[in-house]
């Protein structure tokens, strides 16, 4: 599929920063006390990284430093902070190697753009740091939530594409899915992380890991990666799924039950998910395999689950 092909060079780029990022941007890059400071563009669609010469030599004090040069734009920059004005940082504290950025509730009002550039300048500019290699950041004395009510969790500048245009940014997240087993007729969970696109909603995402199969050892796919997902939208917690007629002729080794569990189970994990419908070429009016009935919606069942008991 094209978007998982573009997934991969995505996941790819971001490996190789991870694979480098013991120290990413540290001073061995730069003059000495020489950093980063990572600005937004006027268009709010990209970062700006300027050179900063640092004063301070202590690891707190240092913190202090960058973030002010964050908040204070330079002039002769046609930039803008990464942080809404009416933001304020009430605390932070080192613990470790994880830096820990508490803001007052007025962080999570900025649209969902700006905050991913926010959260990627921040962690850029501050893992610079010698000691500090990630960030967990907090609003109003609770921790960061992503678009589908997860926590953020820890952050590092490998988690971040350098280049960004068009607001079409990156982020990490970890999901949780459903496979079948070895005998086609239980459920295995795995849990696997991937980049990808703010603009791709987390059910569609999902969907197409799915599609792309267990990575985990012993698993069954359970829908044909030829399997076209037309359409994805959620309305009133309920997950309308638009499959292309090939979702229906589902020649796999599983059986009913797991094939459309694994895709229901899988999406109701997300807040934003209680029931799952699915249509073929826009119908709900279909039998699934010629068996199962998809005209109504289906809402989540473990006891498919390796260990639990089947109906």
């Amino acid at each position: 599929m094209k978007g998982r092909r573009i997934l991969l060079v995505i996941l790819a780029i971001w490996l190789a920063a991870a694979g480098c990022r013991q120290k990413p941007d540290k001073l061995q890059e730069h003059a000495e006390n020489e950093y980063l400071i990572y600005y937004l563009n006027t268009g709010m669609t990209r970062m700006i990284p300027v050179k900063y010469q640092a004063e301070s030599e202590d690891r707190l004090d240092l913190v202090s430093e960058l973030y002010e040069q964050l908040v204070t734009v330079p002039a002769d920059l046609d930039g803008k902070s990464p942080l809404m004005p009416k933001v304020a940082l009430q605390h932070f504290q080192w613990d470790q190697n994880v830096l820990y950025l508490y803001f007052d509730a007025n962080y999570t009002m900025m649209n969902p753009s700006q905050e991913i550039l926010c959260r990627a300048a921040l962690t850029k500019t501050l893992t610079q740091i010698e000691g500090v290699e990630y960030l967990n950041i907090y609003s109003g004395e609770q921790p960061l939530m992503d678009a589908s009510g997860n926590p953020v969790g820890m952050l590092a500048a490998g988690d971040f594409v350098d280049s960004i245009s068009n607001v079409n940014t990156y982020e990490k997240s970890e999901l949780v899915l459903y496979f079948a087993d070895e005998t086609g007729g239980k459920l295995v969970e795995e849990k696997r992380e991937v980049v990808h696109s703010i603009n791709t909603s987390m059910e569609r995402l999902i969907v197409e890991e799915l599609l792309a199969g267990p990575e985990k050892e012993g698993c069954k796919a359970t829908i044909p990666a030829e399997t076209k997902l037309l359409n994805v939208s959620v309305t009133d917690n309920v997950c309308y799924l638009n499959f292309d007629s090939s979702f229906l002729n589902n020649a796999l080794e599983v059986t009913d039950e797991i094939a459309l569990y694994s895709i229901v189970d899988s999406l109701t994990q997300l807040t934003s998910v209680n029931r799952v419908q699915f249509s073929v070429n826009g119908s709900p009016a279909v039998m699934f395999r010629e068996r199962v009935s998809l005209d109504k919606l289906f809402e989540q069942n473990m006891d498919y689950m390796t260990g639990g008991e089947t109906p």
